[in-house]
């Protein structure tokens, strides 16, 4: 079975790099079978490196190249000077906005801007659906912890309703659980969050918070983003997605071995799917379960990962 109109897309890079970091691996984007890629920092506003001008500029050399680009906004609001932001932000005048945050939905929508709705604003039925899409949202992330059985029934009584939307799925990487006022890779440093030191760099694919046994990875420590222990890898559901509507399987940026996972994603959106997975080595364990109904953490069935 093949699935070609399941396109995929890549999510904003959760982790904290260096500039060098950003625009070699974007350099790298450009040729890979990715329709979308959303751009920008979406976790903390202290990681500097980056202003707008680096994403726009990373945002042209890949829309030249022929991607959909998207800049995505903070999911957590914390000042004044984070409000600054975002206006420049949704004000760019180059890329569509990934709104991650109402603040962002109002200033879009105000300004009669089109936007996409981010997985952080838990849109889980029909009637939010709608009152967004009037505001001007024409895609949205499904939620990480929404069962693919439950995003069906969502999408067609969407298209019932007469709701015109596409919709993203979060088909790899780690999953993000929740945002904090505290950062917990300071505190694990024992820095003050405002005297940090920006350690979140010096874990380019987050901090490991293990069991107390040290027999399982529990959670992935991300400054203040909490994420999952292992990666969600939905290869094996491209299919289904792509026959209850959904439009782009995303992928999560890694540091490492992320051009085979976008290989092996592509594969498998065409109904290739390697046995033993290609990606064994790049992920010992594995968290699938939100997608069945499951514990998130479980690795819920799935022939030949």
């Amino acid at each position: 079975m093949t699935t070609p109109s399941l396109s995929l897309s890549l999510a904003p890079v959760a982790f904290y790099w260096t500039r060098e970091q950003y625009f070699d691996f974007y350099e790298r984007v450009a040729a890979w079978p990715v329709a979308g890629v959303t751009l920008g920092e979406t976790v903390c506003s202290r990681r500097r490196d980056m202003k707008l001008a680096d994403w726009l500029a990373i945002g042209r050399h890949l829309a030249a190249a022929g991607k959909q680009v998207t800049l995505g906004s903070q999911t957590l609001i914390e000042s004044n000077a984070d409000l600054r932001d975002l206006a420049k932000l949704c004000d760019n005048g180059d890329f569509m906005v990934e709104a991650n945050d109402m603040s962002a939905v109002q200033r879009l929508s105000a300004a009669g801007l089109p936007f996409v709705g981010g997985l952080a604003l838990n849109l889980y039925n029909v009637p939010t659906l709608a009152i967004l899409q009037r505001s001007g949202m024409s895609r949205f992330v499904a939620p990480v912890e929404l069962p693919g059985a439950d995003l069906a029934t969502l999408l067609g009584a969407a298209r019932q309703a007469g709701l015109a939307l596409e919709c993203e799925v979060l088909a790899y990487g780690h999953l993000p659980l929740a945002w904090s006022s505290r950062c917990f890779t300071a505190r694990h440093h024992q820095y003050p969050k405002d005297r940090c030191q920006f350690v979140c760099q010096r874990y380019p694919e987050g901090l490991s918070l293990a069991t107390q046994d040290d027999s399982r990875r529990l959670f992935t420590l991300n400054g203040i983003q909490t994420l999952s222990g292992a990666c969600q890898d939905l290869r094996h559901e491209l299919g289904a997605m792509a026959e209850m509507g959904v439009t782009t399987a995303r992928l999560s940026p890694r540091a490492t071995a992320m051009d085979e996972i976008v290989d092996a994603f592509d594969r498998a959106r065409h109904g290739h799917l390697a046995s033993p997975s290609p990606l064994s080595l790049v992920d010992a364990e594995l968290c699938n379960g939100y997608w069945h109904g499951q514990a998130g953490m479980d690795l819920a069935p799935a022939a030949g990962i």
